[in-house]
């Protein structure tokens, strides 16, 4: 087994991450109070995904204006919903993602507010953003990002008289470190057997719905074919019977990520279908997590962190059985494009 630094991860998650709250909330605040038009989630790959669970939590729960938009794309699109009122908030492990630097930038100079979680410091990011908060740390930084825009989000519904419970939330949200931890133990078996029988399989079909879309995109996209360069395809629920349905057959690997939001019949309908044709199906559910102390009512909302967390363990074991470490790249940052 590869071990999982439990004190390393409790450290930077819990201890460094939940430190955040009253700047979060010193931040939120002042910008409620001043007034917003609406709220743009910005990023580009793996940092665009992380923000879909967030846009999916506000449009479901909250009446905020929210867009969750591709960097690149968000510049040249002339959004007609974006404007100087607009509030913009960027992820980035490096700080130095050049489409989310260049979109901060455009933002800042159209004079729309910009909040930055970035775990380096001393980045471009972190000097362009109004607001920043730097984890100092790249080690489980999508971990710690997840649990900052919990803050984040739930603040700014906090503050529009939309979301009452917001203090028992934010005490639940300081026991997720531990529920991470034990999700992540009881799930490790399964994530190493995964990618020893998966070590050599060339193509996966994700399915994912709900708040877990933004996982399922972002597996499929950043893990499996940026850094194990095999081929993916991440397929919304919602969608999957409008094509992708043809393509499965009896070898197909099917993964399905099953969240406990709204959408979870979506799944199951793609489950019930995919089980009688393939015989190679895997099914990652948030439900066989225990989720110590955390409350029902907010299971559905931690339940992208907790997935996202076991299906970290899925890509050590793959780089161990492949012979490939998650940090090889053949384009990526090594040539112009």
């Amino acid at each position: 087994m590869l071990k999982f630094d439990e004190e390393l991860f409790l450290n930077l998650v819990e201890k460094e991450g939940l430190a955040f709250r009253g700047q979060i909330e010193e931040i939120v605040d002042g910008i409620t109070k001043r007034g917003y038009s609406n709220i743009f989630l910005i990023g580009a790959g793996g940092t665009i995904a992380m923000m879909y669970p967030y846009e999916y939590i506000l449009k479901s729960n909250s009446t905020i204006d929210v867009h969750a938009e591709i960097a690149a794309e968000f510049m040249v699109m002339n959004h007609k919903h974006f404007s100087k009122d607009s509030v913009c908030i960027f992820t980035s492990v490096s700080g130095t993602t050049q489409e989310t630097v260049a979109a901060a930038e455009y933002c800042k100079e159209k004079g729309a507010t910009t909040i930055a979680l970035v775990a380096e410091p001393n980045t471009p990011l972190t000097q362009i953003a109004d607001y920043c908060i730097t984890t100092g740390s790249e080690t489980h930084s999508f971990d710690t990002f997840f649990m900052l825009l919990y803050m984040i989000v739930f603040r700014f519904m906090h503050n529009n008289n939309e979301f009452p419970q917001y203090e028992q939330f934010t005490k639940e949200v300081s026991l997720l470190p531990h529920a991470i931890l034990d999700a992540v133990k009881s799930f490790d078996k399964k994530a190493e057997e995964f990618a020893i029988t998966h070590k050599d399989t060339d193509y996966h079909m994700m399915v994912g719905s709900g708040n877990l879309w933004g996982n399922t995109y972002s597996y499929a996209m950043c893990i499996l074919e940026e850094m194990q360069w095999i081929q993916a395809k991440s397929i919304h629920a919602a969608e999957f019977f409008h094509g992708t349905l043809e393509l499965v057959v009896e070898d197909t690997s099917v993964i399905l990520l099953k969240g406990e939001d709204e959408t979870r019949p979506l799944m199951d309908r793609v489950e019930r279908f995919v089980e009688n044709i393939s015989k190679n199906i895997t099914v990652i559910d948030t439900k066989s997590f225990e989720m110590e102390g955390i409350s029902e009512e907010f299971r559905k909302h931690f339940s992208v962190s907790i997935n996202w967390s076991v299906l970290s363990r899925i890509s050590v074991y793959l780089e161990r059985e492949r012979n490939h470490p998650l940090s090889l790249r053949r384009y990526y940052r090594q040539m112009e494009y």
